[in-house]
């Protein structure tokens, strides 16, 4: 039951906090998804809320 607790987190977070992200939309735009993609991952505030999630689910 936990698990789907972490997992509706995470649907929550997606659907408010990255949806309609104008940092991801500006480097998708100049450097590439790659390059977008990665910054989401390591240096937004909102990928480290996912991430510390994931380790809940994973650990």
């Amino acid at each position: 039951m936990e698990r789907k607790k972490y997992f509706d987190e995470v649907e929550d977070i997606f659907s408010f906090d990255c949806k309609d992200c104008f940092v991801y939309k500006h480097f998708k735009k100049e450097k590439g998804k790659r390059y977008a993609h990665k910054f989401c991952i390591s240096e937004c505030t909102v990928g480290e809320k996912l991430k510390m999630i994931g380790n809940k689910l994973g650990g």
